[in-house]
């Protein structure tokens, strides 16, 4: 049986030289980087120099990277914090965010009483500019827009651009949940002023447990984690350092070898589509991802012509397989609930078959896109 991970939206495989530097931080440079001997020093340039660097790559102030533990966690104190520190009333998403963002905003509505208005959406899940100005001038509430860059179940990016524009433009913040971009595309903070970003290193072959927040300089945000007066007041405790440097490696090596990789994975995702259509012409790709202009080169979100009754036997198939998917995200894939995503842009007969998020990464080949599609092949026709 061939082994096939097509689950990189999900996380990815670690670099090597990742692994080495890890490796190498744990054994020699354990001292705790809050301490003052030459140990704790030691450790903690470790941890500066990686915010540098970052930093360097965004064209952003190094005191405006703050290390977390994820994806999750940075998404709830950028957003938690400006309810509680910059007098945030009102809060505009979309309803196919990252669970990271929706349950954090349910539960402010619900503890803090702040008004979540909910930006429209078109067929393919794009949110609609011309509503979200509209919910933007509604009223004078101090306002927040979340909107994610790359929609980590369809692969949709947006105008992120424009986004920022119009959010400044009628005085609001904005916040973007960047996990599936970060490390698949170039970033300048003063090109376009975002107020606050969020990264996970494991997205870009780096460690699970370890990222970032971009909270733009003298944002206002108070401390997040109580405890100590680590990064820079945000988050108290002491800073992984081992994850911190496998994070910088992982974020070096994605952003020096972006040209040839996204090249490379751009490749493999054309030649998947095309496979898919001419094997599975009854295929449909859901939201923009069988557009690579409109979506990111990372993923498609395929809906296959099976009968419902089969549909809950497909992901045990390709397991039997080897073949390594999500049905929706790898936050929902072990649920019943179904993906709020294709809920939000699908009709009630798409929704009653099986949809299947496959993602590519430097490591795949096109035989294994070959093999996976010979697989889904057997059985559609089953």
């Amino acid at each position: 049986m061939e082994k096939v991970y097509l689950d990189n939206a999900a996380t990815t495989q670690v670099r090597e030289n990742v692994i080495v530097k890890m490796q190498d931080a744990l054994a020699n440079f354990y001292g705790n980087p809050s301490s003052t001997h030459s140990y704790g020093r030691s450790a903690k340039t470790g941890v500066e120099s990686a915010r540098k660097t970052i930093a360097k790559y965004m064209n952003a102030h190094p005191a405006e990277i703050i290390f977390t533990s994820g994806g999750t966690e940075a998404d709830n104190m950028i957003l938690r914090c400006a309810v509680r520190d910059l007098n945030v009333e009102t809060i505009i998403t979309s309803k196919i965010e990252h669970h990271a963002v929706l349950h954090t905003v349910e539960d402010l509505a619900s503890e803090k009483g702040t008004n979540v208005l909910y930006v429209n959406l078109d067929e393919f899940g794009n949110p609609d500019l011309e509503n979200l100005e509209v919910l933007l001038q509604q009223d004078d509430s101090k306002k927040l827009v979340s909107l994610m860059h790359v929609n980590n179940e369809i692969g949709n990016k947006i105008d992120i651009a424009k986004v920022c524009e119009l959010c400044h433009i009628n005085g609001a913040l904005f916040h973007s949940d960047t996990v599936q971009s970060i490390g698949h595309y170039t970033w300048d903070v003063k090109e376009v002023p975002v107020d606050f970003l969020t990264a996970a290193a494991h997205k870009f072959h780096g460690p699970k447990g370890i990222g970032f927040a971009y909270i733009k300089k003298n944002s206002g945000l108070k401390p997040f984690i109580s405890g100590g007066s680590q990064e820079r007041g945000h988050r108290a405790g002491t800073e992984s350092f081992h994850n911190i440097v496998g994070l910088e490696t992982a974020f070096v090596e994605a952003y020096d070898n972006l040209d040839a990789e996204t090249a490379y994975v751009t490749e493999l995702k054309s030649y998947f589509i095309d496979r898919i259509k001419e094997e599975i012409p009854a295929a449909k790709f859901n939201g923009h991802s069988g557009d690579l202009d409109k979506s990111t080169f990372t993923l498609v979100n395929v809906c296959l012509p099976i009968d419902p009754q089969k549909a809950l036997m497909l992901l045990f198939h390709l397991d039997m397989k080897g073949i390594a998917c999500s049905k929706g995200s790898a936050c929902q894939s072990g649920s019943d609930l179904g993906s709020h995503v294709l809920t939000e842009i699908l009709s009630a007969d798409e929704l009653k078959k099986p949809s299947v998020r496959f993602s590519f990464s430097k490591y795949n080949t096109k035989g294994e896109l070959d093999y996976t599609v010979q697989a889904l092949k057997e059985f559609v026709e089953k």
